[in-house]
């Protein structure tokens, strides 16, 4: 690498280092922020282009048959062809509405896919190749809210098959959470990916992200870099590309698209979100410009579990349980869960080659967990640690000076879980995060520990991913929530180096990026629910 290459990676990175230091919430002041919410420039959570011809989509999903656990049984789902059909299916169960809710008068839409404040900054491209029932080769905008594509472009693209690609609207993150919601941007890109990974699993497809692509790419394909076909502070940021069909895939002629698209013909303006703007964070535009990807070459696989997958109890289907999916406003805190149902869960967690949702994951795993267990028969409440990659490159126990760990000899064999302390820690995980009563309410509490300092080594870019793989965790803890008759929730507000200093944690090895917690829900019955499309008139 020439010197002016190590340069510039050294001021990326020092940028990072600085935004993360600069969101962390701390007991004596929380991150940047609005400081009210401003209801009169609240983003419409919903984008779409004028002038761009559509194509409406089945609402077929509830077709699909098989159950929860078939996703994780070899051969438990046949693949099936590529259709628009089963296209809209895939984008029905990942990035399409789950339900309606409504309270005195106000209405708001749930989707599959979770978002911090169902904020939703996570938007959805499907890139279509040759082949493909009644869809014209090229790229196409998924509008959730009528479940239909915006055509963009009409290219010859070297494709069979489609991609489907994912971008962010930091704007409408940062409406609400000032500086730190460029974190949660890159959280819900994570859960989108896992949802994704699960919708593609009942359709009997594999996911592959294409790891290799730079933003670069990513924008001119999907048109983001098209400056006059957005509004200057409503810009999306591209994030991710992946392939999606019966069979993996993971080399393109990433020049050859790129072309292809550049000859294209466009269609489409993207609609105003905000009227007006009374905020701009500066802190966001140069975190995102730090941690621009450029192309690289093929990681290899990150480091798996060879053990087999811990079976699934229930026997609801996938799609319902997609469906059902919410995030859980307060816990009962009465309800236990036993100890092999936590084990089931914290197994779901384990990076496998050949299960959702991991198997798109093409890294290392970079983050455990931190378990503030409460009320678990037949694990004593304390605090606990979970490695996901425990031949990782980073000897974690060295790092945390302070506990003393104990493995915990009832856990299944092939796990790394250990006790670091016994006690009760509800007020503890309460106050760390943001003194909600949540986290003591719930069965039990997480922390998601990322290796920090080995992994940034990379590029300043992995900042981006290491919230990534926290999301995707949260999408497989959502679901296994769900599948063990518990609720989850995403929390991201909590006070970064209590956790670090909890652990005795002394440098930035690891670092805390996104917090959980499973429990037995307390229902509004204020709330009344609505079917996902009732609106719409197919």
């Amino acid at each position: 690498m020439s010197k002016k290459n190590n340069e510039t990676n050294a001021v990326q990175l020092a940028q990072v280092r600085k935004y993360h230091e600069r969101t962390k919430h701390r007991y004596d002041r929380y991150a940047p922020g609005p400081g009210f919410m401003d209801w009169a420039t609240q983003p419409n959570p919903f984008r779409t282009f004028s002038g761009s011809p559509q194509v409406a989509l089945p609402l077929t999903a509830d077709r699909l048959s098989h159950s929860y656990a078939d996703l994780f049984l070899p051969g438990g789902v046949s693949p099936e062809s590529i259709t628009l059909e089963t296209i809209a299916n895939l984008l029905e169960l990942s990035l399409g509405l789950a339900a309606w809710k409504s309270f005195e008068g106000e209405r708001w839409a749930l989707r599959c896919n979770p978002s911090s404040g169902n904020l939703h900054p996570t938007e959805g491209y499907i890139i279509a190749g040759q082949g493909i029932d009644a869809l014209e080769a090229g790229v196409y905008h998924y509008r959730s809210h009528d479940h239909l594509l915006e055509q963009r472009c009409l290219a010859e693209l070297p494709l069979r098959g489609f991609l489907l690609g994912l971008s962010s609207i930091h704007w409408r993150e940062a409406w609400k959470y000032g500086e730190r919601a460029f974190r949660y941007c890159q959280l819900d890109v994570g859960h989108a990916l896992g949802a994704i990974r699960y919708a593609a699993s009942l359709l009997g497809w594999k996911v592959t992200l294409l790891e290799q692509w730079a933003d670069g790419d990513v924008a001119r394909l999907l048109g983001l870099d098209r400056t006059e076909d957005f509004r200057p502070n409503e810009i999306e940021a591209p994030d991710l590309m992946v392939h999606v069909g019966p069979t993996g895939q993971d080399s393109f002629d990433i020049r050859k698209f790129a072309e292809s698209a550049a000859c294209g013909e466009w269609f489409g303006k993207a609609n105003v979100l905000s009227q007006r703007h009374r905020h701009h964070w500066e802190a966001i535009d140069k975190v995102h410009h730090a941690t621009v990807k450029p192309r690289t070459s093929h990681s290899g696989s990150g480091h798996n579990t060879t053990a087999p997958r811990l079976s699934t109890a229930t026997s609801k289907l996938g799609r319902d349980l997609i469906l059902q999916r919410r995030s859980a406003q307060e816990f009962d805190g009465v309800t236990t869960m036993q100890a092999s149902e936590l084990f089931r869960i914290l197994d779901a967690l384990l990076p496998r080659t050949d299960t959702p949702p991991f198997d798109c994951w093409p890294w290392t795993p970079r983050v455990h967990l931190l378990l503030f267990v409460h009320r678990v028969i037949g694990l004593a409440p304390g605090l606990y640690l979970f490695l996901r990659n425990s031949t990782g490159t980073l000897s974690l126990p060295e790092h945390i000076s302070e506990t003393t760990m104990e493995s915990v000899k009832t856990a299944p064999s092939h796990f790394s879980l250990f006790l670091l302390d016994t006690g009760n820690y509800e007020r503890v995980a309460s106050t760390i995060s943001c003194h909600q009563d949540i986290a003591a309410d719930c069965v039990v509490s997480f922390g998601m520990l990322s290796e920090f300092d080995e992994p940034l080594s990379d590029g300043a870019w992995v900042y981006r991913r290491l919230f990534w793989e926290c999301g995707l965790i949260g999408q497989a803890l959502y679901l296994e929530a769900e599948a063990a008759g518990f609720r989850g929730t995403g929390i991201g507000c909590f006070f970064d180096d209590q956790v670090h200093k909890l652990i005795g944690l002394k440098d930035t090895s690891l670092q805390s990026l996104y917090h959980f917690t499973i429990g037995s829900p307390r229902t509004d019955d204020r709330l009344q629910t609505w079917p996902p499309y009732g609106h719409l008139k197919r």
